[in-house]
């Protein structure tokens, strides 16, 4: 057995239906965390823009999850009486399967991305999350730096498929999620872009996150569909 990580986009159209998940931040811990299976999971909102935002966007949530096996996870998609739940509050619902691949860091104090053993050398897709706490003394530093960091992204990245902000907490708990065509394509916006350069080094010199993960992941399926379709699926061979 071989765990696996998915991640979940919920879209809220109504206003009632945005109420519901918000309040869901708070109220559906209960019942995500007795999933049978589950080992690490985190319930996150997203951003209005591109990457990190100080604005949220109030109709996409995302839940992020550690399987024991990929079957644990298939049984939570088909079986779970929350995401059925979730499921009849949304509009759309898209979730993307992943093999951890390589990962650097802590997210609340621990990595639960171990690497897999079973990765596919003729799948090119890489996705990657990049996760941070921010210091309380550096958050305006921070936040003052991100739009002219996230300028490659708002330009457009060549291979860039998808990219959504997500996070626990507003303002100093916040990640990115992307994936990407191959990794030549994540390799030319992390080494060519002149302000991703600038935002590792800055990283460095004021060193303003509590706590900072980095992890490559492959995906290898998907299921529902984002925007009216499956993003992915041109991109899995049948």
């Amino acid at each position: 057995m071989v765990s696996i990580t998915t991640l979940t986009f919920f879209r809220f159209p109504t206003l009632k239906s945005k109420l519901w998940a918000f309040g869901q931040m708070q109220f559906a811990h209960f019942f995500i965390a007795k999933s049978p299976g589950l080992v690490f999971y985190k319930l996150m909102g997203s951003g209005r823009d591109i990457g990190f935002s100080l604005f949220p966007d109030w109709g996409v949530y995302a839940l992020l999850g550690v399987w024991d096996n990929e079957q644990a996870a298939n049984d939570f998609f088909s079986h779970s009486a929350i995401y059925k739940r979730y499921q009849k509050k949304s509009s759309e619902q898209w979730t993307i399967f992943m093999k951890p691949m390589q990962t650097k860091g802590l997210w609340s104090g621990g990595n639960p991305f171990t690497p897999s053993s079973e990765l596919d050398a003729n799948n090119p897709l890489m996705a990657v999350i990049t996760r941070a706490t921010i210091k309380p003394n550096k958050v305006l530093k921070f936040w003052r730096f991100v739009p002219i960091s996230q300028r490659p992204i708002q330009r457009g990245c060549e291979g860039l498929i998808y990219t959504k902000g997500v996070g626990e907490v507003p303002i100093v708990q916040m990640a990115t999620f992307s994936v990407w065509e191959n990794l030549d394509a994540l390799k030319n916006y992390a080494y060519n872009s002149i302000e991703h350069r600038e935002a590792i080094k800055k990283t460095h010199q004021i060193n303003w996150y509590k706590e900072e993960m980095f992890t490559r992941f492959q995906p290898y399926k998907t299921m529902g569909k984002w925007e009216g379709k499956d993003l992915l699926a041109p991109y899995f061979k049948s």
